[in-house]
């Protein structure tokens, strides 16, 4: 079994994919959380 061919190739190239693919969707949950954070820290200092 060859190391570098088509199939082997695409199996890797798509477990990356799907982990980059994970770690960004975790990034942006994570950005929207502290945003709803600071907005509702900001709402109660203003009152």
């Amino acid at each position: 079994m060859g190391r570098n061919n088509e199939r082997n190739i695409k199996s890797h190239n798509d477990k990356l994919h799907k982990a980059q693919d994970k770690a960004k969707a975790k990034k942006m949950a994570r950005e929207e959380k502290l945003k709803a954070m600071v907005r509702k820290f900001n709402e109660n200092n203003n009152d």
